[in-house]
Protein backbone atom coordinates (compact mmCIF):
# COMPACT_ATOMS: atom_id res chain seq x y z
CA UNK A 1 0.00 0.00 0.00
CA UNK A 2 1.36 3.17 -0.89
CA UNK A 3 0.96 6.61 0.30
CA UNK A 4 1.00 9.87 -1.38
CA UNK A 5 2.58 14.03 0.09
CA UNK A 6 1.88 16.30 -1.74
CA UNK A 7 4.06 19.91 -1.17
CA UNK A 8 0.67 22.43 -1.21
CA UNK A 9 3.32 25.61 -1.40
CA UNK A 10 4.56 23.57 -4.92
CA UNK A 11 1.35 22.82 -6.45
CA UNK A 12 -0.23 24.71 -9.32
CA UNK A 13 -3.67 22.99 -9.37
CA UNK A 14 -2.67 21.41 -13.28
CA UNK A 15 -5.06 18.86 -12.23
CA UNK A 16 -2.84 16.36 -14.18
CA UNK A 17 -2.02 14.01 -11.21
CA UNK A 18 -5.54 14.06 -11.06
CA UNK A 19 -6.34 12.73 -14.35
CA UNK A 20 -3.38 10.52 -14.48
CA UNK A 21 -4.26 8.31 -11.15
CA UNK A 22 -5.87 4.87 -12.00
CA UNK A 23 -7.78 4.67 -9.17
CA UNK A 24 -9.27 8.04 -8.43
CA UNK A 25 -7.45 9.23 -5.42
CA UNK A 26 -6.60 12.76 -5.77
CA UNK A 27 -8.92 15.66 -5.66
CA UNK A 28 -8.53 19.40 -5.46
CA UNK A 29 -8.75 20.84 -2.55
CA UNK A 30 -11.49 23.52 -1.37
CA UNK A 31 -8.63 25.78 0.40
CA UNK A 32 -5.87 27.74 -1.42
CA UNK A 33 -2.28 27.67 -0.63
CA UNK A 34 -0.25 30.99 -0.28
CA UNK A 35 -0.13 31.70 -3.94
CA UNK A 36 -3.38 31.21 -4.71
CA UNK A 37 -3.99 27.79 -6.25
CA UNK A 38 -6.14 25.25 -5.37
CA UNK A 39 -4.30 22.11 -4.48
CA UNK A 40 -4.24 18.56 -5.27
CA UNK A 41 -5.69 16.07 -2.14
CA UNK A 42 -4.92 12.74 -1.86
CA UNK A 43 -7.87 10.94 -0.66
CA UNK A 44 -7.35 6.99 0.18
CA UNK A 45 -10.45 5.86 0.45
CA UNK A 46 -13.37 4.98 -1.85
CA UNK A 47 -12.87 1.04 -1.15
CA UNK A 48 -9.55 1.82 -3.50
CA UNK A 49 -6.06 1.82 -2.25
CA UNK A 50 -2.50 3.80 -3.35
CA UNK A 51 -0.10 1.03 -5.25
CA UNK A 52 2.55 3.74 -5.26
CA UNK A 53 2.61 3.00 -9.06
CA UNK A 54 4.03 6.83 -8.82
CA UNK A 55 2.32 7.57 -12.37
CA UNK A 56 0.85 11.30 -10.47
CA UNK A 57 4.92 12.29 -9.19
CA UNK A 58 6.21 11.57 -12.84
CA UNK A 59 3.50 13.31 -14.10
CA UNK A 60 3.54 16.63 -12.15
CA UNK A 61 5.70 19.48 -13.73
CA UNK A 62 6.35 21.05 -10.31
CA UNK A 63 7.90 18.21 -7.99
CA UNK A 64 5.06 18.59 -5.90
CA UNK A 65 4.69 14.97 -5.42
CA UNK A 66 6.13 12.36 -3.21
CA UNK A 67 4.74 8.92 -3.29
CA UNK A 68 6.13 6.10 -0.56
CA UNK A 69 5.30 2.66 -0.31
Amino acid sequence: MGKIEIKEERCKGCELCIDVCPYGLLKMSVEVNHYGYHTAQFVNGNGQKCTACKFCGLMCPDFAIDVYK
